[in-house]
């Protein structure tokens, strides 16, 4: 048989067979007078197990393995190993039509998706709350309200698992009745320092505002030292997260929360 006419009785390429030829799966059968390979039978025999294997989902190197142990010991071990990485791709794959499904349903609850989603379910029903105090307010939402949700679901991100379990209970503790609108006040009074110096008398102002609107409960929820370590003297130049963080505002705007922070380590048991 010349190559074409195997590639044709198993199904596949000639591409594909020069390159089983190339990688080993396939030994080159001696070639006519003219040039041409003259394929048998038992070539045809290991090429359609070659077919077989990689219809298993088996891997080019993992076939090689396989066909360089006569005795099917390593095939079955490598079947083994395939049928734990399908199941392991299966889980992989509920877990994200069960996430696919929730960000679907918050889409569906909530008129569509924040800008910065897809979140939590508990980050979701935040911002959706945040939406709703916008609208109840004249003119347009604070930026400072932007920037809030932004930090949140970037946290969340972060956080792994254990973090953000405790920031979906830090969420609730600042869902109580009234604290969005208060929660937007304080925007107000941070957005009105965008173009403010660092020692605008407002800044005092806003930091308070703030330190006030951060409940007990969430201040317990992190140690003092860490309170105390966002809002010290370091946290704009360490070059890490804090630094970021604080350059994310104007200069007014960073002096106000790095205030805020203060007060909060105060408080902080």
């Amino acid at each position: 048989m010349r190559i074409g006419e195997l590639a044709g009785l198993i199904g596949i390429s000639t591409r594909a067979v020069r390159h089983y030829h190339h990688l080993g799966l396939l030994p080159e059968p001696e070639r006519r007078a003219n040039g041409y390979r003259d394929y048998g039978l038992r070539d045809a025999v290991a090429l359609a197990r070659v077919r077989r294997l990689t219809e298993l989902g088996l891997g080019l190197d993992e076939v090689r393995d396989v066909l360089a142990d006569d005795a099917g010991r390593e095939l079955h071990e490598v079947l083994d190993s395939l049928d734990a990485d399908l199941a392991r791709q299966e889980e992989e794959l509920r877990v994200r039509r069960a996430r696919l499904a929730a960000v679907r349903r918050q889409a569906e609850e909530h008129g569509g998706l924040p800008a910065e989603g897809p979140v939590s379910d508990e980050l979701a029903a935040l911002f959706a709350e945040m939406a709703r105090t916008s609208a109840a307010r004249p003119g347009p939402e604070p930026a400072m309200a932007a920037k809030e949700r932004e930090v949140l679901a970037l946290l969340e991100s972060m956080g792994g698992e254990e973090g953000n379990k405790r920031m979906v209970e830090m969420i609730g503790a600042t869902m109580a009745p009234g604290a969005a609108e208060r929660t937007y006040e304080v925007y107000g009074l941070l957005d009105a320092l965008v173009d403010a110096g660092p020692d605008d008398p407002r800044v005092t102002e806003a930091a308070q505002a703030l330190a006030d609107c951060i409940p007990d409960a969430v201040i317990a929820e992190v140690d003092r030292e860490q309170w105390e370590r966002a809002a010290g003297p370091g946290a704009e130049s360490d070059g890490g997260f804090l630094a970021a963080y604080y350059a994310h505002f104007a200069p007014a705007q960073a002096r106000a929360v790095r205030r805020a922070i203060q007060l909060v380590a105060e408080r902080a048991q």
